[in-house]
């Protein structure tokens, strides 16, 4: 017969993992969030009028080669997030 007391300890100790890991998932997708704000922040900041004609540019460009050019951007940046982790 097994105890009661040690499978609900088991339970609580693995959902305390769990959540601990979810909080630090989170954690850290506020970090990234937080780190893409201050990235893309930067060229406005530094060349406003520079950042304003390309603006302008992008919104002459087609969907299809906006979504291309999104595509390679997530699968560089996935790659990449690949080989640093």
């Amino acid at each position: 017969m097994r105890k009661p007391g040690k499978a609900r300890f088991f339970h609580v100790r693995r959902t305390g993992q769990i959540a601990e890991r979810c909080m630090s998932f989170w954690h850290e997708l506020i970090v990234a969030f937080c780190l893409l704000l201050v990235l893309e922040g930067i060229l406005p900041f530094l060349y406003p009028q520079r950042w304003r004609r390309l603006v302008e540019q992008l919104a002459t460009v087609d969907d299809r080669t906006l979504r291309i050019c999104g595509l390679i951007s997530m699968l560089a940046g996935t790659l990449l997030l690949y080989l640093v982790r």
